[in-house]
């Protein structure tokens, strides 16, 4: 069977897909990865083939929509933000904020991809594209050849979850009143390549699933295939102090990468939360960018700080663990027995956190809630009380109870089988 993976050049949610395309490649399958050209080491790097193709996009666009640190604006984008607003489920909201999204967004986005990527699938006839949400390009690729066709899911399915939102409120409007956006737009490109638009072109034939239901919404009326999340980090080595067990209790800080990529900054006091920490009888270790390390001030003497350790690593060694709620940060995390901390801004990181902490896993603040006595007081009841080791222990077993990767694909197979039309 031929595999087509395909993402917009995003290195974090690419890491989200490398062990789907591996277990694929391993079960004897033929695995191309298709992006912009510029995102080629990055998958190459990953031991994984290469398709360039079309043209590369100046990121600076895509930072731009993330806005700064120090914006009022968080949660998630507009109009997706309807996803976790139902004051905002209206069609008055809904509809110009989608037509805004589509130009902006979706069609600068994908624009690059679509023209090569159609020519590559026509000419390697690939029987199942696996994309990530917003790459519409790897669904448009998929219909113009025939593939049957998957969204990989890289954290909750807002995308999924509004789009079943919006066709419910179009169908509510007034013939002469429905508009959808990203419909006419993708049935353009049907036009173009000879196909009929269908709404599998929004949210796939299927949708892969990496997370536990206890820590997803799903979008109702479509078919998901869950699969356990397998952490990928790029390239990383094992420092020394890591190959060893911590003489006490140790405890993960980890803000993420986006913080200092899209937001210029972290939007907690780090600071003050390790100084709060330096009267507990644990050892921190905070995972900071090396550009924000001088404005910690003096570390205490039971912190550890460095620039990046693989997370899976050092979680594996941890009691607890403070972090932004990420989804990837998450899921690795809950791979073992420890309780989190979530201060959560952006995103799904709200949604994720709650369910988190509804799961019984831990405890979650939001960002501009934060200082260092309360993050204080929340580690010590995660590592005093012991419901939240259990609500930890649950949830890696929910984890665990998932098919891995490589026991996925002969599901993938016969899905494959079923949608396929070439």
């Amino acid at each position: 069977m031929r595999v087509l993976f395909v993402t917009n050049p995003e290195k974090t949610v690419f890491k989200y897909m490398v062990p789907l395309a591996w277990a694929m490649r391993t079960a004897g399958h033929d695995v191309r990865f298709a992006s912009q050209p510029m995102f080629t080491d990055e998958i190459t790097q990953a031991g994984l083939t290469a398709v360039p193709v079309g043209r590369s996009l100046d990121l600076r666009r895509m930072m731009e929509l993330g806005g700064d640190a120090d914006e009022t604006r968080a949660g998630i984008i507009p109009p997706y933000d309807a996803f976790d607003d139902p004051a905002k489920r209206t069609w008055d909201y809904v509809q110009p904020a989608m037509a805004e999204a589509q130009v902006d967004w979706h069609q600068f986005d994908n624009f690059p991809l679509i023209s090569g990527l159609v020519e590559f699938a026509r000419f390697w006839k690939p029987d199942l594209v696996i994309w990530e949400p917003m790459t519409f390009a790897g669904a448009i690729a998929a219909k113009a050849c025939g593939a049957a066709h998957a969204r990989l899911l890289f954290g909750i399915d807002v995308y999924g979850g509004f789009r079943q939102i919006y066709k419910k409120l179009m169908a509510e409007q007034p013939a002469e009143n429905q508009s959808d956006p990203l419909g006419e737009w993708l049935a353009a490109y049907g036009r173009k390549y000879g196909f009929d638009y269908t709404d599998d072109m929004a949210t796939g034939d299927f949708t892969i699933d990496q997370f536990p239901r206890s820590l997803q919404v799903e979008a109702e009326d479509l078919n998901y295939v869950r699969m356990q999340f397998i952490p990928y980090g790029g390239v990383a080595v094992v420092p020394k102090w890591l190959q060893e067990p911590p003489k006490r209790r140790r405890v993960a800080l980890t803000l993420g990468l986006s913080a200092t990529q899209v937001y210029n900054g972290y939007n907690v006091p780090v600071g003050e939360i390790l100084n709060a920490l330096s009267d507990v009888d644990i050892e921190v270790v905070a995972t900071i960018a090396e550009s924000e390390q001088p404005k910690l001030g003096p570390v205490p003497d039971n912190a550890r700080v460095v620039s990046f350790a693989p997370m899976q690593n050092l979680v594996s060694t941890c009691s607890a663990i403070i972090h932004h709620a990420g989804a990837a940060t998450l899921a690795t995390a809950a791979r073992y027995p420890i309780p989190h901390l979530s201060l959560h801004y952006h995103y799904d990181q709200p949604i994720l956190a709650k369910l988190l902490t509804a799961q019984g896993a831990g405890l979650d603040i939001h960002t501009t809630e934060v200082t260092g006595e309360n993050v204080r007081a929340a580690v010590l009841r995660l590592l005093e009380e012991p419901q939240f080791t259990k609500g930890a222990e649950a949830l890696r077993d929910e984890m665990y109870s998932l098919p891995s990767p490589n026991e996925l694909v002969g599901t993938l197979e016969e899905l494959t089988t079923k949608y396929r039309t070439a």
